[in-house]
């Protein structure tokens, strides 16, 4: 691919001042399909070498190892010419391998049910709770393949979205955050935007229902504008739904009732996975409202971004996030970073983490909160319940 532009990182200018684009991330960008099978290969050392540590590899990799190859490979701050982009978008390697990644999380949670069935009896419950764990974490991440893949306007990409958010039982998703997510980020109408000093677990009971409750409400609204009832295979919260029914309730036949904990656990943890990623993603940072009462365009620095190399990799650029509520439909290889961007200070799994300790969690983000808004209270969105607390034991500005 090749473009008229100037020298920049990963391409150069031939002799006619042409310049062949080179996207130094392109190999790499396989393990964004590898990772969901790590739960599989902790089935297979645990169960060659005896050791039901194994079970919980893939919990030990995303909370501590990925987050150390973070630190230890930086961030990668280049970005792809514009005059290369729709090459690189039309590049269909990429779309493949999201397409690839849509079985394998089927492959990995049936897998993983079946060997939990079959070795029950030689299984301790803290093993049969770390895969679970490790399903939950991949299958939560399948949430990120429907993202990818139900911003885009192909009717294939869009149906592969649905079919993979069914893995986990979230097909609301392809509505909700379309639909609801994108138009009302980064305001207090938006359940999925945690607020400045609310802790996670008290944002998770407003963002799960109300996820769920607006992907509903919007269907129905559609539907209803078209002369059609909201109980009818047209409504696409449903049509997930009638493939996550099935899936389960056929593996609870073949495999029997046993598997029924394990099958929650995974369904619960892969949830939260993303609900982790809504308390992360928008912390704090709010858009103004405009004279005529409606909200401004949604910009870059209204999402907190992440340029750590490992974690991007392996969420198909994921934490690009800035640019991608800036450009929803931009695939994933060609995501852009920006100067003076709300920056986390590591990758997702150790944010995560770090969120799930409210007062770590206080001590590392909240400060950031305030340098990127200036102290002042009219550019955060703070917690309702907390507000005057809040502005009194910052001194933030307030008019």
């Amino acid at each position: 691919m090749a473009t008229s532009m100037g020298s920049h990182p990963g391409f150069g200018a031939d002799s006619s001042g042409t310049i062949a684009y080179r996207d130094r991330k392109r190999p790499f960008w396989t393990l964004s399909v590898l990772w969901p099978v790590s739960p599989l290969i902790g089935i297979y050392l645990a169960h060659t070498t005896g050791v039901g540590a194994f079970f919980w590899l893939t919990l030990a990799v995303w909370y501590l190892i990925i987050p150390l190859l973070d630190w230890v490979l930086g961030d990668d701050q280049s970005n792809p010419p514009e005059a290369v982009v729709p090459a690189l978008e039309s590049d269909r390697y990429y779309r493949i391998l999201t397409y690839l990644t849509v079985p394998i999380h089927y492959v990995v949670l049936i897998g993983s049910a079946w060997y939990v069935s079959t070795h029950y009896g030689s299984m301790t419950w803290y093993d049969i709770l770390g895969l679970a764990l490790s399903v939950g974490i991949v299958n939560g991440l399948a949430i990120n393949t429907g993202h990818e893949l139900g911003h885009k306007k192909t009717e294939l990409e869009r149906w592969l979205a649905k079919i993979v958010l069914a893995v986990v039982g979230y097909g609301h998703f392809f509505i909700e955050h379309n639909k609801g997510h994108h138009k009302d980020v980064a305001t207090p109408e938006d359940p999925a935007s945690a607020p400045f000093g609310q802790s996670i677990y008290r944002f998770a009971l407003r963002e799960i229902p109300g996820a769920i409750i607006r992907a509903w409400n919007s269907e129905k609204e559609r539907l209803g504008r078209l002369g059609h009832s909201p109980w009818s295979l047209q409504n696409e919260v449903l049509q997930p739904l009638l493939i996550t029914i099935p899936l389960y309730v056929g593996l609870i036949a073949v495999l029997g009732v046993k598997i029924i904990p394990f099958l929650l656990i995974q369904i619960v943890f892969g949830w939260w996975q993303l609900t982790s990623a809504n308390y992360i993603e928008h912390y704090g940072l709010l858009r103004q409202k405009l004279p005529d009462g409606r909200y401004e365009r949604c910009q870059p620095y209204h999402s907190w971004n992440s340029n750590h190399v490992m974690s991007n990799l392996i969420l198909f650029h994921l934490q690009r996030h800035s640019d991608h509520h800036a450009h929803p439909t931009r695939r994933y290889q060609s995501l852009r970073d920006f100067p003076d961007l709300p920056t986390l200070p590591s990758g997702y799994p150790l944010m995560f983490a770090l969120s799930y300790f409210p007062p770590l969690w206080r001590a590392v983000m909240d400060r950031r909160v305030l340098d990127v808004c200036g102290r002042d209270a009219r550019k955060i969105n703070i917690d309702p319940n907390q507000r005057e607390k809040i502005i009194h034991k910052f001194n933030l500005l307030t008019g």
